[in-house]
């Protein structure tokens, strides 16, 4: 597809509507929506004579559980994004390698832990043959991504010059700390598959090059599996030296981790032992955190029972792909003695 086959107003009102679901009460949504035509046929025309700018990010913080740093670009800008990703996706998604699982259709954490504890038990020969893993992940992953290196990433599938002066205009909008030409936001959905379409690099290297058969990505946490740690601690050098030459990125040194799978092999929030397996400490610590505020809120008549509901449900499903029958108990108890409890206080004054 060439550009100005992209840039149509049909494209931009779907990727309109694509965007607003479930944003529909969002003020800046509503802003924008309130002269919706005019606002599409303004960006239309200024990515038709290629005066479109993609404006600045506003910042903010969460924690998810650790502290990060979001950068929210403005609705017309985020129209733009889906716009860009509807054009990459299919392009660039059957290129993507099977054990890669974040931000893919039909992917995700749970058939990355079901595809990874099969693997286990295959290598392992069900747990009748000693077998390692090595975990690594890259630091500071989408504040340390090269521009120049995901365009010419880019240019590799993409020929049209005028959509890569539009990817261009995207991709160097922003800037991270670590320097001019360096660096994704976290919140724009275009940095989704432009994070995949990166690291789609290692992934290569591991599986066509060191002929890795049991690799594993998740976004930036990466796990091999080898019946010999020295194999391993070889890997590790070797992955060290792709991602600094190749990628310009480094390996974090803190997160490098060693383990048996008798003792238990941590992977995208779950725990994988031979014979079953658990959430991670700090995923139910997060978990309890999370319900139990909801329930205050509950409490507090700022929650309705359907949002409460939602929220817990959500967590019941995430313990269905583990052994989480008791934790499930003890979820539904804190829940109802949350709840019982302030009703008892109310009725003793």
């Amino acid at each position: 597809m060439k550009y100005y086959e992209l840039v149509t107003a049909e494209n931009l009102f779907s990727a309109w509507y694509a965007f607003r679901k479930g944003k529909q009460n969002k003020w800046d949504v509503m802003e924008f929506e309130r002269n919706l035509e005019d606002n599409i046929f303004q960006l239309l025309d200024e990515l038709n004579t290629k005066n479109y700018k993609h404006r600045g990010y506003s910042t903010f913080h969460v924690y998810d559980p650790k502290f990060r740093i979001i950068n929210k670009a403005c609705v017309r800008d985020r129209v733009v994004h889906h716009l860009v990703y509807d054009f990459l996706e299919p392009i660039f998604q059957p290129t993507f390698i099977h054990h890669s699982y974040a931000c893919q259709k039909e992917k995700g954490i749970h058939k990355a832990v079901e595809e990874l504890s099969d693997a286990l038990r295959q290598a392992s020969c069900n747990d009748t043959r000693q077998l390692w893993s090595l975990k690594l992940d890259i630091k500071k992953f989408f504040d340390s991504i090269s521009q120049d290196v995901l365009l010419q990433l880019l240019k590799r599938k993409i020929k049209d010059q005028d959509t890569l002066w539009f990817f261009e205009e995207i991709i160097q909008s922003y800037h991270s700390t670590q320097g001019l030409g360096i660096g994704l936001p976290i919140g724009n959905l275009t940095s989704q598959i432009f994070a995949n379409i990166y690291l789609s690099e290692l992934d290569y290297y591991a599986k066509c090059t060191l002929h890795e058969r049991y690799y594993f990505r998740y976004a930036d946490d990466f796990i091999f599996l080898h019946h010999n740690r020295a194999y391993l601690e070889q890997i590790e050098a070797d992955v060290k030296s792709f991602v600094t030459e190749r990628l310009r990125m480094t390996v974090h040194p803190g997160k490098i981790s060693y383990r048996k799978f008798t003792q238990g092999i941590d992977f995208v929030g779950y725990v994988l032992l031979p014979h079953y397996r658990v959430l991670r400490t700090k995923t139910k610590q997060r978990m309890f955190k999370k319900v139990m505020g909801k329930v205050r809120k509950y409490n507090a008549g700022t929650l309705d029972e359907w949002s409460l509901d939602q929220c817990t449900q959500s967590y019941f499903g995430l313990l269905t792909h583990c052994s989480g029958y008791r934790m499930k108990e003890r979820l539904q108890n804190e829940i109802w003695l949350g709840k019982v409890g302030i009703q008892e206080n109310d009725d003793l004054g």
